[in-house]
């Protein structure tokens, strides 16, 4: 079989394509093995690949003295892991500049670029950016995709769905991630990928990003820390004592503050933004970011646990379903021309995820395992968050969800808010 014949199609096939349709040339970003190649693949009808071993050398002296060479070919054009000869961002913004089509170049790219200091142009005008992330549930088929955040968008609230996930389900598919390799593998053997994701992250992915050398012991240590830290807006102090107390490390701020932006530049951290809505009371809101990772198997990982383990510690199973959770939404935004942030103030209201589109709409949801007391939690807060919201100078929400790990329902309640299991859900 070929990579098209066994391709799971993703949502950003569709994505691609209308980037392609309004620029010359398009940036695809995202972690490792997240599938951002092979979703150019489909899409491309040349194919250079920068950092294959017995060309590599060769391609980055070419992208030094002639980089017009390694553009020639069908086009589109795919440039993959464009970031090992930074030179070609500006030989690509040329050729789109002075050709009359659009959609020449596709670049994907593992991580940002150390050093853009020879690059002359931004490409405004000329580059889109697509962000891919680890495989949604409705994309790796784990989720029934009956409950659409799109239709709810458009006004449809009346839902009705099923979910088929149970809990040991759940738990395994946070431990396995949305790692496209994985989605198809024996269990056992899927649950080793994060292992291994993990393992390459600290002893190379990182030491590669900026070319400073770092320590994969701490490396590992710290990655432990911020897994313990998932969902909250963990200060780097926090994190400090963190190491100090639990990992019998010491590491400064200005340390871990560049391990936390050198693995944000690998794509392996993704902190998600305070949201700020207009609201009736002159109410204090938090402004921090809220602490993440792409995926959530890099947090089991991490700290060295299994779905087993998750089931024996709901707490920690919470956490970090939350950041499955905020992966999945994330991926579906996307293709809504959408953001997800987080809502916190002073009082200690907070609200785990809120969708907000382009064209000012938006959605609060909040993020539970399951059963009738932490979603009555849910929808308590969800209450009481639109009551504040100053409907004179900003849209009602569109929706209110919890979302859940587990249920075998979708519906909505008499007060308007939508109970939704996860793996019912889609863009």
């Amino acid at each position: 079989m070929t990579k098209k014949e066994i391709y799971r199609p993703r949502i950003a096939d569709k994505l691609l394509k209308r980037r392609l349709k309004g620029k010359g040339a398009v940036l695809i970003e995202g972690a490792k093995w997240c599938g951002k190649t092979t979703t150019a693949e489909q899409i491309c009808n040349s194919i250079l690949y920068m950092s294959e071993p017995e060309k590599k050398d060769q391609n980055i002296q070419l992208a030094s003295i002639n980089p017009r060479l390694l553009l020639r070919g069908d086009k589109p054009r795919l440039i993959d892991e464009w970031q090992v000869a930074p030179k070609l961002w500006d030989a690509i913004r040329f050729e789109s500049d002075h050709s009359h089509e659009l959609g020449l170049f596709v670049l994907t790219g593992s991580s940002v670029p150390a050093d853009m200091s020879d690059v002359i142009h931004s490409g405004t005008g000329r580059f889109g950016w697509l962000r891919m992330r680890p495989m949604a549930l409705w994309e790796s088929g784990e989720s029934t995709g009956d409950v659409s955040l799109l239709r709810l968008f458009d006004g449809d609230t009346d839902i009705s769905g099923v979910s088929h996930l149970s809990l040991e389900r759940m738990a395994f598919i946070t431990c396995r991630g949305g790692w496209p390799l994985s989605v198809d593998m024996e269990d056992e053997i899927a649950l080793d990928q994060a292992f291994d994701y993990v393992t390459a992250v600290e002893k190379r992915d990182i030491q590669q990003v900026d070319g400073v050398e770092r320590d994969p012991i701490r490396v590992h240590r710290l990655m432990r820390s911020y897994s313990r830290h998932q969902g909250t807006q963990a200060t780097i102090t926090s994190i400090k004592e963190d190491l100090t107390e639990n990992e019998g490390d010491f590491l400064d701020t200005d340390t871990i503050a560049s391990y936390i932006k050198a693995l944000k530049q690998i794509f392996v951290i993704e902190d998600v933004e305070a949201w700020n809505p207009n609201l009736r009371s002159k109410t204090a809101i938090r402004s921090s970011d809220t602490r993440y990772y792409t995926d959530p198997s890099i947090a089991t990982a991490s700290l060295g646990i299994g779905p087993s383990d998750l089931i024996a510690d709901l707490n920690t199973f919470g956490l970090i379903f939350e950041t499955l959770c905020m992966r999945d939404l994330r991926v579906y935004a996307e293709a809504l021309n959408g953001n997800v942030y987080h809502y916190r103030d002073k009082n200690g209201l907070e609200c785990d995820a809120v969708i907000h589109l382009r064209d000012g709409r938006y959605g609060l949801i909040e993020i539970k395992l399951g059963g009738d007391n932490l979603i009555n939690q849910g929808v308590k807060t969800l209450l009481s968050l639109a009551d504040k919201i100053d409907t004179g100078k900003m849209k009602s929400p569109s929706f209110l969800m919890v979302l859940t790990a587990v249920g075998d329902y979708a519906y909505r309640r008499e007060d308007g808010v939508l109970i939704v299991p996860v793996g019912s859900l889609k863009d």
